[in-house]
């Protein structure tokens, strides 16, 4: 009997794979970094603005009876936001239309001619000289860091002195001085004007005058609209400066007005209607996000300008 075995054949021994290490990332050029915190500080910064407005949006559409038997930030079974819109404007004889108005002139006038005035002065500042230009631009540099509401009271007794408080000329003429508005346009106006083209405009013979109406004001544009922005919410929301020059609600703006409805309740005898407050407040808004969308890409080009040397 013959057995047969069969011939073990040396094997190679087997090399462990040795780990694939991924090539190191290449960074894009131009393409910012990613970071995990500032996407999270941005995420609660958005909560933290945006959450109030919904608040806002949702608790409008409530009456006055929804607003106590439902969840703030949910709507109620019923929809009343155009019941309320109506009210608003019809309740005590239509006054929020006046108020409304009010506004709307305060910021014509006062926020238009603040934009115009720190637009002349801005570009008179950055392009010509003149005796006591560094004691003007310390007045202006000091006249931003004072608060507005330290002016209060010596403007009120300014004005009560020349007879104009409880006028709308006491709401008016103090929002035509706007220093931030004016710094800001004397540093755009540095930038945004070459010295090149002014000369060569008064070379073709243009008065000072026409310079400016014709080659400078179109080259600040977005500086101009960056300032009038400012102005106007600062106008828009103003509500100090109304508080001790008016006495009378026909002369009132939205911010004074919404006020004096939201505390007649404390009164005796008043009616509580914060269903109207919270509706008057979300028309109040709506004006000013509708010029930061249609306005936004002149502020954004206004702000960035001068930013990049060429």
């Amino acid at each position: 009997m013959t057995t047969t075995t069969d011939s073990v054949r040396p094997t190679a021994p087997v090399k462990s794979a040795a780990p694939r290490l991924r090539p190191p990332r290449r960074r894009i050029p131009g393409r910012p970094r990613r970071s995990v915190l500032l996407t999270v500080l941005t995420g609660v910064v958005l909560v933290y603005s945006v959450l109030p407005l919904v608040w806002l949006l949702i608790s409008a559409t409530k009456s006055q009876q929804g607003l106590a038997r439902s969840f703030g930030l949910w709507f109620d079974s019923n929809f009343d936001l155009w019941h309320n819109i109506g009210e608003t404007f019809s309740y005590q004889d239509g006054v929020f239309g006046r108020w409304l108005l009010n506004t709307l002139l305060y910021v014509v006038v006062g926020a238009g001619g603040a934009t115009f005035l720190a637009v002349l002065g801005g570009y008179a500042l950055a392009k010509f000289a003149f005796p006591g230009k560094r004691a003007v631009f310390a007045v202006v540099i000091g006249a931003v860091a004072v608060p507005g509401t330290a002016l209060a009271v010596p403007t009120f007794l300014m004005f009560s002195k020349m007879g104009l408080t409880d006028t709308p000329w006491a709401v008016i003429i103090p929002s035509l001085i706007s220093p931030f508005g004016l710094y800001l346009m004397w540093v755009f106006s540095t930038e945004a004007i070459p010295t090149e083209l002014m000369e060569a405009a008064r070379i073709d013979g243009a008065s000072e005058l026409r310079t400016f109406f014709q080659v400078a004001l179109p080259l600040l544009a977005p500086g101009t609209v960056t300032v009038l922005l400012f102005t106007t919410v600062a106008t828009w929301n103003n509500y100090f400066l109304p508080l001790i020059m008016l006495k009378d609600p026909d002369w009132y703006p939205l911010t004074l007005g919404l006020d004096s409805w939201n505390k007649q309740a404390q009164t005796a005898g008043g009616e509580a209607i914060p269903h109207l407050v919270l509706t008057g407040s979300l028309l109040t808004i709506v004006p000013l996000i509708a010029a930061f969308l249609l306005l936004q890409k002149y502020w954004q080009s206004g702000l960035s300008a001068g930013s990049v040397k060429e």
